[in-house]
């Protein structure tokens, strides 16, 4: 099983969704740009939101046990995706890709 780095590659915020449906929340993301989080497996990284992993936790999966080519031919690189989370008024988008076994020794 490969280990699998996932990047905060984008942060949206709608705050015109927000003002009209969402009640006020004081800490409803804590991802931040550029934020790396390393999965194992099916365990979920510390610190990582519970709803953005339900979201990946399929793609981290695949990737982990040596799937690739998610969506046949969608990814440049064969051994990553590009997947968001569920967060209607703040989508996060998350870059998955498979780490080479020999950074296990770093």
């Amino acid at each position: 099983m490969q280990k699998v780095k996932i990047t905060v590659m984008k942060i949206a915020h709608y705050e015109d969704l927000m003002l009209q449906y969402e009640n006020p929340l004081e800490h409803a993301c804590n991802m931040k740009l550029g934020q790396v989080f390393i999965a194992n497996g099916w365990q979920k990284p510390g610190g990582f939101c519970d709803s953005a992993w339900d979201s990946l936790s399929p793609f981290v999966m695949t990737l982990a046990y040596g799937g690739e080519d998610i969506y046949s031919g969608w990814m440049k690189n064969k051994q990553s995706a590009m997947i968001s989370c569920n967060d209607g008024f703040r989508p996060v988008s998350f870059l998955l890709e498979t780490m080479p076994e020999e950074a296990d020794a770093i």
